[in-house]
């Protein structure tokens, strides 16, 4: 078997520098971008390091023992976080996700949690505050997580099978133990909405069309009647390092297929604009949603660009900005935070920078008008280093 050589370009050393606009931009919370898009959803990355060695986010052969992840001083405090937050919230940001990386690993956060739950929008409501994690500490850390006011969890999951997911997450860590996880965050409330409304823990499955597809239906069936949402993903061009192949990609219409052979199933409506995920109930015999046996979803951002509802911005673990998933460059917030400037000129950068957006690289490759890159100019970011 040929070797497989990765091409890795550290989109760390690289930035776009944030200009501060003559004319002030006031955070009125209506800010667009270049399609008229709001922003309304900010990631945040607070660790670029992980236990999981999963090969479409980080394969082991790049992040090995000698792979230099970032000193402690090039991330963003968590007080510089919650001051970037606070100014985002101003411009239109309802809803932060914790990233990594594994953002558990990041040491004492729910210390940033409890910063980040005091914030409040403009109209003085709560913001959606929740977490992206694999799980692996989830049992631990949940009751500090929800008494620093985190309201939800995601979990990503890709299998119930321990030898599918051990290969998954290529460090044979049990999947008995996310489980465990995921029992502890549902026992301690990590299930609501904003207002502390029951919403469900979500669970988030990478489907690899040669890996785990086995798994589909034995994980519909784990979760079905749970009030936890199980959401398939298709398998994403990420950065440059997890090997991305398009054979690779089992389409969501085909998933869905494949759940109608056991569930009887119906679409929903999308809960909230701008929402990734397509929404599908399990029927009763009257072939309407019954909530009481929940749902799934399917994001379909391979086969079906969700570009022109897309309101997220992403935060590195150092501080760079970044809207697009597939973006090849960020801009520096980091500078602007530790170079003296006022709240009033960081906030009109960050608007000035939301104004000019205009990607919409997914629906671009969708119509063939994307070229790929020869070199590493235009390789995209890594996503665990800005987070899913």
């Amino acid at each position: 078997m040929a070797e497989r050589i990765i091409p890795l370009v550290d989109q760390r050393l690289k930035a776009l520098q944030p200009t501060i606009p003559a004319r002030a931009v006031s955070p009125t919370g209506l800010l667009g971008d270049g399609l008229g898009r709001p922003l309304r959803d900010l990631r945040i990355s607070v660790t670029d390091r992980c236990n999981f060695r999963c090969n479409y986010c980080m394969p082991k052969e790049v992040f090995n023992a000698d792979y230099p992840y970032l000193p402690h001083s090039a991330l963003l405090s968590f007080e510089e976080i919650t001051r970037l937050a606070h100014l985002f919230v101003g411009h239109g940001v309802k809803k932060l996700r914790l990233t990594g990386g594994e953002p558990l690993l990041r040491k004492n956060l729910e210390i940033l949690v409890a910063q980040l739950a005091q914030l409040r929008t403009p109209e003085g409501t709560p913001l959606d505050l929740t977490l992206t994690t694999n799980g692996a500490l989830l049992a631990r850390k949940a009751q500090a997580l929800k008494d620093a006011g985190l309201n939800r969890v995601t979990v990503s999951l890709d299998g119930l099978d321990d030898a599918v997911f051990r290969r998954m997450n290529d460090v044979d860590f049990p999947v008995a133990e996310v489980l465990e996880g995921i029992d502890a965050a549902r026992a301690v409330g990590l299930g609501a909405d904003a207002q502390g409304r029951p919403s469900g823990i979500k669970i988030n499955m990478v489907v690899k069309r040669t890996t785990n597809v086995e798994q589909i239906l034995p994980m519909a069936r784990h979760f079905r009647g749970t009030g936890m949402t199980l959401r398939f993903i298709e398998y994403m061009d990420v950065g440059s390092t997890n090997g991305w192949c398009m054979d690779d990609v089992l389409p969501s219409a085909d998933v869905i297929r494949l759940l109608q052979t056991e569930f009887p199933m119906v679409p929903l409506e999308p809960s909230a604009p701008g929402e990734t995920a397509q929404r599908w109930g399990y029927a009763n015999a009257q072939g309407v949603h019954d909530p009481a046996l929940g749902e799934v979803g399917v994001i379909s951002s391979v086969t079906q660009a969700f570009c022109q509802d897309c309101n997220r911005a992403r935060l590195s673990t150092e501080g760079k900005l970044y809207l697009c998933l597939f973006a090849t460059q960020g801009y520096d917030l980091r500078e602007l935070l530790r170079n003296g400037t006022s709240d009033a000129d960081l906030s009109s950068a960050i608007a000035h920078i939301w104004q000019g957006r205009q990607d919409r690289y997914s629906e671009l490759r969708g119509q063939g008008l994307l070229d790929t890159p020869s070199d590493g100019a235009g390789r995209k970011v890594e996503m665990s280093y800005i987070g899913g």
